[in-house]
């Protein structure tokens, strides 16, 4: 009786000392999450109420002036916000044309051809190199003087090329091929990982029943996509939603009009620019916030909401 009774506080103390150890392993990112992200969310959505900018001093909080909804009000009437938003969405043009290439060139990696390996590697060197470099290279692709664009389209049709990144028309058509083109490796990968899963059975049944290559596509491979392609989707809508770093490289003044810029990129330009706005900044990022959300909800919507995607 003794030998259980000194068992159990043995246990008891494990399991104790392993609380203590677990509590230990998970502070560290407990701590950082409501540093870095919890409690600067809460503060944003007070500063979004507030005329704070870089003289106000945190420190006294009776120096931040309540404003109240004055900076969505502002931010509603700021014809620059609305420039921004129509260019944010007009990059997501760039989604289903990635989609559509890399689907077109995770077909072709699947194939067992000499070499394939070596393209997959190539397709995915832009992934992981910098995306300031990537931004950098463009802009001199792109250059209406010396550019490589321009050089290739006088020897090849003889016809100049206009400056890209300068023009109003052709500033957000010249990003969208750059982050596609930077893009479409990581998309391909996700597209033939799902590919090299999908059940083998589905293709010996649509060979017994005769069907040609295009309707074992139309009706098997391509609905078996539709959970990756709504990944890719949504993680596009997404990342797209907070692109800044092409357009401030690539068009460090916003562009022409304002026309190659992104809505992040305005967040920033009144956050830490001349305007020197941080509150306003903040009621812009959770109007962004808020769009985002919106649109995500609507994506998880429409989505499919059975497994069986053969039906």
């Amino acid at each position: 009786m003794g030998e259980t009774t000194t068992s159990v506080k043995n246990k008891k103390k494990k399991w104790t000392d392993e609380g203590i150890a677990g509590l230990i392993f998970v502070l560290p990112p407990v701590i950082g999450f409501l540093m870095f992200t919890a409690i600067p969310v809460v503060f944003s959505i007070f500063a979004s109420l507030t005329e704070w900018n870089s003289m106000t001093d945190l420190t006294d909080w009776s120096t931040l002036y309540f404003s109240g909804i004055n900076n969505y009000k502002e931010l509603f009437s700021d014809e620059q916000f609305w420039h921004s938003l129509w260019n944010t969405l007009f990059y997501m043009i760039g989604i289903p044309i990635g989609i559509i290439w890399a689907f077109a060139l995770a077909l072709a990696f699947n194939k067992d051809i000499p070499g394939v390996k070596v393209f997959r590697v190539i397709y995915y060197i832009p992934v992981v190199s910098s995306i300031v470099a990537v931004s950098l290279l463009w802009k001199w692709v792109y250059n209406g003087d010396y550019g490589l664009l321009n050089q290739f389209l006088k020897w090849a049709f003889g016809i100049q090329g206009p400056n890209w990144l300068e023009k109003e028309h052709t500033v957000k058509p010249a990003i969208i091929a750059m982050t596609v083109w930077r893009g479409v490796g990581n998309t391909a990968l996700l597209y033939l990982g799902a590919m090299q899963n999908l059940p083998k059975s589905y293709y010996e049944a649509a060979v017994i029943d005769g069907a040609n290559a295009w309707v074992t596509f139309r009706k098997i491979t391509w609905p078996l996509m539709r959970p990756i392609t709504f990944f890719i989707v949504i993680t596009g809508i997404i990342g797209g939603s907070q692109m800044i770093v092409e357009p401030q490289i690539m068009a460090p003044l916003g562009g022409e009009n304002y026309s190659a810029a992104t809505i992040v990129f305005y967040i920033w330009q009144k956050a830490f620019g001349s305007a020197d706005a941080k509150g306003f900044a903040c009621a812009a990022a959770w109007v962004l916030a808020v769009i985002i959300f919106i649109v995500t909800a609507i994506q998880f919507k429409l989505s499919p909401q059975s497994d069986n995607y053969l039906e």
